[in-house]
């Protein structure tokens, strides 16, 4: 029995085939990216590209799906692969094991062909050279912004960059865009909750935030791939 065959019953045959010959990179592969990974390629995407550059602490047990204790000091990147390809053994997956910076930021588009890109990184410096690197090539791709420090995953939304307010990170991406005179809309994944104040700068998490997120980027991204078919 092929494991979409349930999904098919939703989508044609065409919609299937887009799926199943498109690409689609992961830029974090914690809370919000690794439950968006596990969506998308049970939603069979035919190829995923992950970039993590981190390995598995137990802090991250609460809210990555990949984090085990069995899976503790494991490269992210080498624990999702294995997983990918026990869900769909065919999907063809590319991992790199890095920092996305300046020194490698056109790495991964100048190696394949990418159909949509998901930004779901922490640190600031990496949103922006991958919003660059997919706007200057045309790559459509959204960006997720902060989802630690909240409980409530009913405020989760996607919309655009300008139309974000009391989220800390959209705020410095805002400013970022203004400064640097980018106009394009930026698609973002964002939550509405005002931040709950924590002790030492210590961003807090739950199981259920970041993974609500990471489900609804997946869904944007199968939605945006199928829509003109």
């Amino acid at each position: 029995m092929d494991f979409l065959e349930r999904l098919s019953l939703l989508m044609d045959k065409n919609k299937i085939d887009v799926l199943n010959k498109s690409t689609v990179m992961v830029l974090g592969i914690g809370g919000v990216g690794s439950y968006c990974v596990e969506a998308l390629v049970r939603s069979g995407i035919g190829k995923i590209i992950l970039i993590d550059p981190d390995s598995i602490d137990i802090s991250n047990i609460n809210r990555q799906l990949i984090a085990l204790h069995s899976t503790i000091g494991r490269k992210k990147v080498e624990v999702m692969r294995d997983r990918i390809l026990d869900i769909s053994p065919n999907c063809e997956v590319v991992i790199y094991d890095f920092f996305y910076n300046d020194e490698n930021a056109t790495i991964p588009f100048l190696e394949q062909k990418i159909d949509f890109v998901v930004d779901a990184c922490d640190s600031i410096k990496s949103k922006e050279r991958l919003i660059l690197q997919c706007q200057s090539r045309d790559v459509s791709f959204i960006v997720s912004t902060g989802t630690g420090n909240r409980m409530d995953p009913s405020c989760l939304e996607i919309t655009t960059l300008e139309k974000t307010s009391n989220d800390p990170l959209s705020r410095i991406l805002r400013k970022w865009m203004k400064e640097n005179h980018i106009n394009k809309k930026i698609p973002v994944l964002w939550s509405s909750e005002v931040p709950i104040k924590v002790k030492d700068g210590i961003i807090g998490s739950n199981s259920f935030v970041p993974a609500s997120a990471g489900l609804m980027i997946a869904s944007y991204v199968i939605q945006q791939l199928i829509k003109k078919i």
